[in-house]
């Protein structure tokens, strides 16, 4: 019986022959350049795994700030866009959101000059963070209450080629790979009543050019780009095209050299001697089939690349680039999990979409508990949550009660157990009202949780380092 990928290349040998009889490209030199099929599958499986989070965050990218009616567009290069709010299941663009803190988002255009970053003082009690994420998902800097605790300052972001002075009051100068990167601020919320609380931290969270702050003529601005549409739909079908666009505006590191020469064979990147659409479709076929296998790999990542604890999958997934150290498999293992995720010591991420011995949570079919025991609560230095997505497209769910989420802020009006447990109900259906409160409304088919550790502690008991620490989620079961 023959199998669709036996199907595919049944095809591609058909149209091999109408190939062979075509004329020659204009480019002659490019066909004489061309990987054989075998070469090109093979770079384009690892070239999918190195590009997933490069053209994952484009996509984001234009969808916040280039497209005005993408339906998720928050504001121009070099402009803040403060959410008094937090994401719902209307929120798309990102896999995995976070619905715990309110964001304020910011993409940044380097190439004209460097901006500086502006922070107002924040209550000691009240967490906040603001990342720096470049366009290789690289979490290049932190600002906030563990980095650099929460008194207001000026912060400069350069771009990889800028040479310069850092100016008197700039309290730290942060240095992005790539020419256009994202920030990313979470500030936290107590809770419903605390939004306007919020929303004046948020206005003193300032963004500007260089030539502003210091209150001088602004440089030359930076040539017009036409950025390619992009969406879900076309980042899948013309992947490639996207990444050749997105690596002109990403200086190759040293460990990337590699990846990218091999990227030209098949007429992506710097360096290449024709254009990726060049290739005839036999090609396309298996970079297709190439692909495919770069994907499951990348799932498979997720599920045996981390940690088991107690069906939780926990991990050390996000960082700079020294923390990759071209680790491409999970830098795309990380984008895929949930992209813009924070390094460790700002946050540890346990997930799952299965009990422990392996069955796929579904909440079409079952009721879930999980208990904290009184004394074995997260440990962390800012707050914990546990968020509910659906288990295909990693997206918060629509519910009868807006909850997608249960966090430590919670608790004073949650249900406890006679011995001082909390035990969360994770069911599609109301639990009744007597635990209602304690209720995370699960989707009608396969869930996919996530827990939040912000600013987990170091001493023990402590999640850190994820996967080997003292302290370990509890199970989820099956509800009696």
């Amino acid at each position: 019986m023959l199998t669709k990928r036996d199907l595919l290349r049944s095809a591609a040998l058909a149209a091999m022959t109408v190939t062979t009889i075509m004329p020659l490209p204009a480019n002659a030199q490019a066909k004489a350049e061309w990987p054989d099929i075998r070469e090109a599958k093979a770079i384009a499986e690892e070239g999918f795994i190195y590009g997933l989070p490069i053209v994952m965050n484009y996509a984001v990218m234009y969808e916040y700030s280039v497209d005005r009616n993408s339906g998720q567009y928050k504001a121009p290069f070099n402009q803040i866009n403060n959410e008094a709010r937090v994401f719902t299941y209307k929120d798309t663009a990102v896999i995995t959101p976070n619905s715990d803190t309110p964001y304020s988002i910011a993409w940044l255009d380097l190439r004209a000059e460097p901006i500086v970053l502006s922070v107002p003082a924040v209550e000691k009690t009240r967490y906040y963070s603001v990342m720096l994420c470049d366009g290789n998902t690289f979490n290049y800097g932190y600002i906030g209450s563990r980095a650099t605790g929460s008194d207001p300052g000026d912060y400069m972001v350069v771009g990889p080629d800028w040479q310069g002075a850092t100016p008197a009051g700039i309290k730290k100068v942060f240095r992005s790979t790539t020419q256009f990167s994202a920030v990313a601020y979470r500030t936290q919320l107590f809770n419903p009543a605390d939004m306007p609380n919020v929303a004046k931290i948020q206005a003193g969270y300032k963004v500007q050019p260089l030539s502003a702050y210091l209150k001088q003529p602004a440089p030359p601005a930076a040539a017009a780009i036409d950025f390619p549409k992009a969406n879900a739909e076309l980042v899948k079908k013309n992947f490639f095209e996207y990444l050749d666009f997105a690596l002109q505006f990403a200086p190759a590191g040293p460990e990337e050299k590699e990846i990218r020469a091999k990227l030209a064979r098949i007429g992506v990147g710097a360096g290449k001697t024709f254009d990726f659409k060049d290739l005839p479709v036999t090609h396309k076929i298996e970079i297709g089939l190439g692909m495919k296998d770069g994907e499951e790999k990348v799932e498979k990542y997720l599920v045996n690349g981390q940690k088991d604890v107690n069906g939780w999958k926990i991990g050390s997934l996000f960082g700079d680039r020294v923390f990759y150290s071209g680790d491409w498999l999970k830098r795309a293992a990380a984008a895929k999990g949930g992209i813009y995720g924070n390094d460790a010591v700002e946050a540890v991420y346990p997930m799952t979409k299965t009990l422990a011995n392996g069955d796929i949570l579904d909440g079409s079919k079952s009721k879930y508990t999980v208990t904290f025991a009184a004394s074995q609560f997260p440990p962390v230095d800012a707050f914990w949550s546990v968020t509910m997505y659906d288990g295909k497209s990693q997206l918060l769910i629509e519910n009868p009660i807006n909850r997608y989420l249960i966090n430590s802020p919670m608790l004073p009006g949650m249900k406890k157990n006679a011995d001082g447990s909390l035990t969360l109900h994770i069911q599609k259906d109301s639990p009744g009202a007597d635990l209602e409160s304690n209720w995370l409304p699960a989707p009608n088919g396969p869930i996919y949780l996530v827990m939040r550790l912000y600013w987990p502690k170091t001493e023990a008991p402590s999640v850190l380092p994820p996967g080997n620490g003292t302290w370990q989620p509890p199970a989820i079961v099956v509800a009696q």
